[in-house]
């Protein structure tokens, strides 16, 4: 048994006991997580449909001509379908108060997977962004060539899906964290 003067002090008697407060802040934390995941989605489907509907005509170039471009498409294509995966795990969490795995599953599945979508969203804009350098420099593309200048906005809308992913990534690193301190469900 503690002591009158251990519970003054705030030891918690019971380790399974949450306050209004700290289910305040964990709800308002995985809103959080939700809304960079909502931005995410937003920017890698963006990214995705503006570089599959980049293509003019039979006298322009075409995006699956160019092995960068497939990569950003594939990279923006994947990160969509996990993110909106990851949505329903979000919106599953905060409506029903627990996760959709097993805790211990869910912490790390979502960190893993979050750094490693995160690295092939940046790997695949980067290699998007030197080849419409490198189409620039060759003046293959113009200022007015409508396919460079979508090819262009999905790659920058490539580097902006990475942003908020990158920004759930830690969200999540910090949720792994206090997982690994607290032993179970995480307090803030």
């Amino acid at each position: 048994m503690r002591s009158p003067q251990a519970l003054r002090n705030g030891d918690n008697p019971n380790p399974h006991f949450h306050s209004t407060v700290t289910e305040q802040k964990l709800r308002r934390f995985n809103f959080l997580i939700l809304v960079f995941r909502l931005t995410s989605f937003s920017f890698s489907l963006a990214a995705s449909v503006f570089m599959v509907t980049n293509s003019r005509g039979s006298d322009s170039p075409h995006w699956y001509d160019f092995d960068a471009f497939r990569l950003v498409f594939a990279a923006a294509a994947i990160v969509t379908l996990y993110s909106l995966f990851e949505l329903g795990a979000s919106v599953w969490e905060i409506s029903r108060g627990a996760t959709l795995f097993p805790e211990i599953l869910q912490v790390w599945f979502d960190f893993g997977h979050d750094q490693v979508f995160t690295y092939l969203l940046l790997s695949a804009s980067s290699a998007g962004a030197s080849l419409a350098r490198t189409l620039k420099e060759r003046e293959t593309c113009t200022a007015s060539n409508a396919f460079c200048v979508q090819s262009d906005i999905a790659v920058a809308l490539g580097f902006a899906a990475f942003l908020f992913l990158g920004f759930t990534s830690l969200l999540t690193g910090f949720r792994v964290v206090c997982f690994i301190i607290n032993g179970s469900r995480f307090h803030l």
